[in-house]
């Protein structure tokens, strides 16, 4: 049995990384290989089992946290793997791609270091496919079998698809892409998701009975009429595809590029689709306009390919190291984090450690893209900025030479001028994202929504979220009843972002 007092004891220890200088002569994981399992078992041990575990409230998926933390500690790692798969379809992608809100509600996180949920959470989801234990669940067909449209192959279609087909449901996805996994596949580089492991799950659900079908385009290749004619129920879960376009002199210019299009590039690169990206950062000197995780893995990938220089424009001023006073416990805070991409670019620069130095300009805002003699881009403009504003101060306007300038400002939402909205009846709010009610129901019976298409750019944990709530709304919708668990929560909603 674990120590039962190891929160007093035993410091907080993360998942050791490979060295930065050797992560960047590949676009492998980050995560060193070998012996995970004795380092995690001892930081689970931390959990103080809350008698209210704030984690548990502040995942949306409402994993239990503290139940596969205590099983993980003492040794039983097969019903730690069948807590944590009772909650989450996919812990193999959040453990190494959520930002982990649970953590920053763990209680041991009000004056200290917080439990290693994320690290835990990982080690219980590959150990569970190593060892078999996170198999297919085909379903046993019971009664008259309905079809079910999944519009969409991202988390929250997948989520969305797993569900209803374990629930008996003959379920079709579409996906525009070549291949299935939405941003999972061309969004995510592969030093952060390893794409066999995408391959694996979508394997698994392809064994389950769920049916893929890859560069069919909904709403042109086949139309919103013909899903509602031919499907039960159809679950729209596209994404917020459109990215945000900063409104400045010189955008258009060749060589100032969306982040996800150079992303998608290089992603096809490593799927062998092609030798080389066209957007290739070799050589050159790169802007990234933008402060969030796609910038990050902009930067990580331009340095990797070899880029000449690389450096990041945060309008935001840089976050405190500890809470701001406005953003107390449980609440998911904004504080400096470094991402293993700005370690590497610290390493890169060599100061003396990698925070010190990682590419980083905070508050600077975009005014220009200037073009060259040969009508390429050959520099960006930059000015600062007030603390939370958005507009250059005077006297402080900069030039920087670059090649190359990719813009990571987010999202608004899906695609707009989709056909498929308008042959399902579906509107855009008045904040880019497709209107339904609190059920993931909308306007056109049948039909639902799920995903950041009707919520907005968010976190993958909340995609599988939503992807689980919505199949059991259609579950519902289709027998009128269901036993599909529903995660979505007013108390996970007030604590992550």
């Amino acid at each position: 049995m674990a120590e039962r007092m190891a929160f007093l004891t035993t410091p907080r220890t993360e998942r050791e990384r490979r060295d930065a200088r050797e992560r960047l002569g590949d676009r492998r994981e980050v995560y060193r290989p070998g012996a995970l399992l004795p380092v995690v078992g001892g930081q689970a041990a931390r959990c103080m089992d809350c008698g209210l575990p704030f984690c548990h409230a502040a995942c949306p998926l409402g994993n239990l946290v503290p139940e596969w933390n205590r099983l993980a500690a003492d040794g039983d790692w097969r019903a730690a793997a069948a807590r944590l798969l009772a909650t989450n379809n996919f812990p193999e992608f959040t453990g190494r791609l959520c930002p982990a809100p649970c953590e920053s509600a763990c209680v041991l996180a009000i004056d200290g270091a917080a439990v290693t949920i994320k690290n835990v959470e990982l080690a219980i989801a590959d150990r569970a496919l190593e060892e078999g234990w996170d198999g297919p669940l085909p379903p046993e067909r019971r009664g008259a079998v309905r079809r079910v449209a999944v519009i969409g192959s991202g988390p929250a279609g997948l989520a969305a698809a797993q569900q209803l087909t374990r629930a008996g449901h003959a379920t079709t996805v579409y996906e525009r892409a070549d291949r299935a996994g939405g941003l999972l596949r061309y969004g995510i580089p592969p030093f952060r998701l390893e794409k066999h492991r995408l391959d694996r799950r979508l394997d698994q659900l392809r064994s389950e009975g769920t049916e893929f079908r890859t560069g069919v385009w909904a709403g042109r290749d086949v139309t919103g009429e013909w899903l509602r004619a031919e499907y039960d129920a159809v679950v729209v879960a596209v994404g917020a595809t459109a990215h945000r376009e900063p409104a400045v002199p010189g955008r258009r210019l060749p060589g100032v590029h969306p982040a996800m299009e150079y992303l998608t590039w290089a992603n096809r690169v490593d799927e062998g689709d092609l030798a080389n990206s066209p957007l290739s950062a070799e050589g050159r000197r790169v802007v990234i306009v933008g402060g969030g995780d796609t910038a990050a893995d902009c930067l990580g990938t331009a340095l990797r390919q070899g880029a000449a220089a690389v450096t990041q424009f945060d309008i935001n001023p840089r976050p405190p190291r500890r809470r701001a006073p406005g953003q107390p416990w449980p609440v998911h805070p904004k504080v400096y984090r470094v991402t293993t991409s700005h370690e590497e670019a610290g390493a890169v620069a060599g100061g003396p450690e990698p925070s010190a130095e990682d590419g980083r300009v905070f508050q600077a805002v975009t005014v220009g893209f200037e073009p060259g003699p040969d009508g390429q881009l050959a520099a960006v403009r930059f000015a600062s900025c007030a603390e939370g504003g958005r507009e250059a101060r005077a006297g402080t306007e900069r030039v920087l030479p670059a090649q190359l300038a990719l813009l990571a400002l987010g999202f608004s939402g899906p695609e707009p001028d989709q056909p498929l909205f308008a042959q399902l009846g579906l509107a855009v709010g008045p904040e880019g994202v497709l209107e339904r009610d609190d059920g993931f129901g909308t306007a056109t019976e049948g039909v639902f929504v799920a995903g950041d298409a009707g919520r907005g750019q968010s976190l993958i944990v909340w995609a599988i979220a939503e992807g689980r709530s919505a199949a059991a709304a259609v579950d519902r919708y289709l027998r009128g009843r269901t036993e599909l668990p529903a995660p979505v929560g007013a108390s996970a909603r007030a604590l992550t972002p």
